[in-house]
């Protein structure tokens, strides 16, 4: 484990303890990284599988923006299942962190490639 998944995991603790409410606040944040694509998520992804970005065959526009449609829908659908009394998008966080799926960073990839030219 290294540092940012612990980081990364203290963080989601507090969303999961303030959670409890009517709005998650890892979905807000979600949202925003999807639609505005701030270049400090794509380091810390980088940082979480502990390997940077690399230039490679660019991603197609489609591709970004069929990447960024997916994610927003699913990360809208957790804020709207959030609701309930329990926090499901922590969860999700967690077990992304633990195991650092390949789909989770090439999904960021594809979503941030064409922006800064990664």
């Amino acid at each position: 484990m290294n540092i940012t998944q612990i980081k990364c995991l203290a963080v989601f603790s507090i969303f999961a303890i303030i959670g409890f409410g009517p709005v998650s606040p890892g979905c807000l944040i979600g949202l925003y990284i999807v639609a505005m694509r701030p270049m400090w998520f794509g380091k810390l992804v980088g940082d979480l599988y502990e390997k940077p970005f690399q230039k490679g065959a660019n991603t197609s526009p489609e591709i970004v923006t069929k990447s960024r449609i997916k994610t927003f829908f699913v990360l809208f659908c957790l804020l709207l299942i959030d609701i309930a009394p329990v926090p499901v998008t922590p969860t999700i966080a967690f077990l992304i962190i633990l195991s650092k799926p390949f789909w989770f960073y090439q999904n960021v990839k594809n979503i941030y490639e064409n922006k800064f030219n990664l």
